[in-house]
């Protein structure tokens, strides 16, 4: 396209590939379908294995609210209601009473869950691994830029 021919959409990028929110589109795309694979033969998604892991690690240091498995892990309380029901379903997690809030439940990760979110870790990080091998050293200045980001965003949400 000449600088004198108009733009198809009002855009102050040359064209998709400079658009910041189109490139994170394309690759959170691309690992999201290689990790939907890897975790598959696990009989879990990519979002169970998240709720699952989150709540392996935090469930160990305090008593874990439905609320607070969404808060932590940036989902929305819809999906993470959805989710929480299939892996009590599954026999991954259980629920049981909350140890000072009568009126609240507290998701605990059962045994099966452990043993299964101790296989899929392996699973995700080795494709986390293959898929941002090309970045080298630079990979953490990428885990630096994600965490500024998630920070910038938690101050406006």
């Amino acid at each position: 396209m000449s600088p004198s021919e108009p733009k198809p959409l009002p855009t102050r990028h040359e064209g998709p590939s400079e658009s910041p929110g189109f490139l994170l589109w394309r690759i959170s795309n691309s690992w999201q379908r290689e990790q939907r694979a890897a975790l598959q033969p696990l009989g879990l998604t990519h979002t169970q294995f998240v709720m699952l892991a989150v709540a392996t690690w935090f469930g160990a240091q305090e008593p874990l609210t439905q609320a607070r498995l969404s808060q932590l892990t940036g989902s929305d309380p819809m999906t993470t209601s959805q989710v929480v029901r299939t892996l009590l379903a599954n026999g991954l997690f259980v629920r049981e009473i909350h140890p000072t809030d009568t009126r609240a439940k507290i998701i605990s990760v059962s045994e099966a869950g452990r043993d299964i979110a101790q296989k899929a870790i392996v699973v995700v990080e080795e494709v986390d691994r293959r898929f941002f091998a090309a970045l080298g050293e630079q990979q953490s200045s990428l885990v630096g830029l994600f965490q500024t980001l998630l920070e910038k965003r938690h101050h406006t949400d």
